[in-house]
């Protein structure tokens, strides 16, 4: 299964989060904070929307380590944390994140290969 963490501000446009996940092959389901489920899913990108809550991110180990992020959600990045958490064990990043070009949102892949 592959999933994109997204993280954005209130009122980030759909297009920012299209430009940072920068298509959406393979994607399986987007993941993104239970305060934005319901924006996210308004965009209409395609995949499910699931949400997870503030918790759930909390202590997740990121490549990528924003000061701001780590003292507000206990974690370096929210997209990466996100993906990671959808995930659960076994999960891996399949790069950094990437951020929009105006910088409001933010999207990671993960990816979870199950043995048969």
């Amino acid at each position: 299964m592959k999933v994109a963490g997204i993280g954005f501000r209130a009122g980030t446009p759909a297009e920012a989060v299209r430009a940072a996940l920068g298509g959406l092959e393979g994607v399986d389901a987007l993941v993104t904070l239970e305060a934005r489920a319901a924006a996210l899913t308004a965009m209409r990108l395609g995949p499910p929307v699931r949400a997870l809550p503030e918790a759930a991110i909390r202590g997740i180990e990121t490549p990528t380590q924003s000061p701001r992020l780590l003292s507000r959600f206990g974690t370096g990045s929210v997209a990466e944390a996100l993906a990671l958490a959808a995930l659960g064990p076994g999960a891996r990043l399949l790069g950094p994140r990437r951020v929009s070009p105006c910088g409001r949102a933010t999207a990671a892949l993960a990816l979870h290969e199950e043995t048969p």
